[in-house]
């Protein structure tokens, strides 16, 4: 053996340190979530009093720390942060060796949802004051985030259907078999027979069910409900057939350190109305009224835009081909040119085309420039329109549109800018929480275990940034 690395004797007696502290070195991870906790003022931040049946109460400082600690390093369980708080030296010194029971940690995080929440938006404001949020420029996304709550016990009219077609054909399977087996005369025939009576009224009872569910879906709101988490919702996602039912993660990070100055937790499955209200909630944590944001064709909305415009927002956001024409080969609107002194469209022919006939729809007026006679005889009219005449769709506010679309043309490294910044901070999270779900339910709940992911992120970014001791000392000026 003398050629490994040999351990220590278990019955050797050890002189240990003289307190738990000497075991956290100073540049640990561990007083960075100590000192930043001490500093912060707990009830403005608006926590209560922690307290267990029985005994007196834990101070809430204490809870939250541990809370951060599990989060920091991807134990964010109640029961094993209980476990942890017994055996983790690192725990031990942050808590002063105290262990709360598992159902004291779980009610904390869910009777303090709005203080950690606000916790984490501190955070934020401090990396704002040290410098470490430039604020000019942000990356929005969202990401899908799975909740306590599977697919089978999520309902929607389309997975009611499908449901009901696959024990419609069950049932007359199984007739099949029944009238097979009725022909038979022995006693394992008899035996199947009562096997499949059973099978069948056990099918006929899931399809009575599935129809009272089938009148619940369509007396919902948005006709969908789910059991286990009632406010979470089916979600599609890229590939086929690999959607879930979770949150959406709406995230705004900034382009130069990657620090995530803020974030909403949602059940809409999509991103088409979330530009500005998450453009408004950066520039308050960053505190630049003049802010750009970086957001993929997922985000993209007129109304949306228009409403950034409006309050100051800039908004770099590539519109999406989804006309028909493209697949088949015809022009596309970017092929002709808006002339907005003549307030007319020149075609690839160089044919104008002016307004004509007018309709009002949610987003406002909408304008068609056509030219009546000249597409009739134009020699590029089997790659422009199928129709006797080109006619070509103009918002009443598409200027604000177009101006956006100048400001993606001076910038066109601006989406993998918002790639680099923002997809690898969903990965991340997604990596801490082991690809698992939500640990709690519910609108009320979820944010703030979302806050918590949030918070631990930024603090390890922060250290990244400026290292443990550098930032410890900074709080504490």
């Amino acid at each position: 053996m003398g050629r490994f690395i040999e351990g220590c004797d278990r019955r050797q007696k050890l002189l240990l340190p003289d307190c738990v502290g000497d075991y956290v070195s100073e540049d640990n991870a561990v007083r960075v979530v100590d000192v930043f906790i001490d500093e912060l003022d707990l009830a403005g931040l608006g926590f209560e009093g922690a307290a267990s049946t029985g005994r007196p109460g834990y101070h809430p400082a204490m809870l939250l720390k541990l809370y951060l600690y599990g989060y920091l390093n991807q134990v964010q369980s109640s029961r094993r942060l209980e476990r942890e708080a017994s055996r983790n030296v690192e725990l031990m010194w942050l808590t002063g060796k105290l262990a709360p029971d598992f159902k004291t940690i779980a009610d904390f995080r869910r009777d303090n949802g709005q203080a950690i929440q606000a916790t984490c938006r501190q955070f934020v404001r401090l990396c704002r004051d040290l410098g470490l949020i430039a604020g000019g420029t942000v990356a929005v996304d969202g990401s899908r985030f799975r909740a306590v709550n599977t697919r089978d016990k999520n309902f929607t009219p389309g997975a009611i259907r499908r449901r009901m077609e696959q024990v419609d054909a069950s049932i007359e399977r199984y007739l099949a078999m029944l009238d097979t087996a009725d022909r038979q005369e022995s006693e394992v025939a008899e035996v199947r027979t009562t096997r499949l009576t059973e099978r069948l009224e056990a099918l006929r009872r899931q399809m009575r069910d599935l129809k009272a569910m089938e009148q619940a879906v369509e007396a919902a709101p948005d006709r969908q409900i789910s059991l286990t988490d009632p406010d979470a919702r089916a979600m599609a996602s890229a590939g086929k057939g690999t959607g879930q039912v979770g949150y959406n993660l709406q995230a705004a990070v900034d382009a130069d350190h990657h620090l995530i100055v803020a974030h909403e937790v949602t059940n809409v499955g999509h991103d088409r109305s979330a530009l500005a209200a998450m453009g408004k909630l950066a520039r308050e944590a960053t505190g630049v009224a003049d802010l750009t944001i970086l957001a993929d064709r997922g985000y993209f909305s007129g109304e949306e835009v228009l409403a950034c415009e409006a309050t100051g927002l800039i908004p770099i956001c590539p519109k999406p081909l989804t006309s028909s024409g493209v697949k088949r080969g015809y022009f596309t609107k970017q092929d002709f040119r808006f002339d907005a002194e003549r307030n007319l469209y020149v075609c690839p022919a160089k044919h104008e085309l002016t307004p004509g006939q007018t309709y009002a729809n949610r987003e406002g007026d909408i304008f068609f420039y056509r030219h009546l006679t000249a597409c009739q005889t134009c020699e590029f009219r089997p790659r422009c329109t199928p129709e006797p005449h080109r006619r070509i769709r103009r918002w009443k506010h598409e200027h604000v549109l177009d101006a956006m679309q100048a400001r993606l043309d001076h910038m066109p490294d601006a989406m993998r800018i918002r790639r680099r910044t923002v997809e690898h901070v969903f990965g991340t999270i997604k990596d801490w929480m082991g690809r698992s779900h939500f640990k709690t339910r519910t609108l009320r709940n979820v944010p703030t275990e979302m806050s918590l992911h949030v918070l631990a992120y930024n603090i390890k970014r922060a250290i990244a940034l400026m290292g443990a001791t550098g930032l410890i000392a900074a709080m504490q000026q």
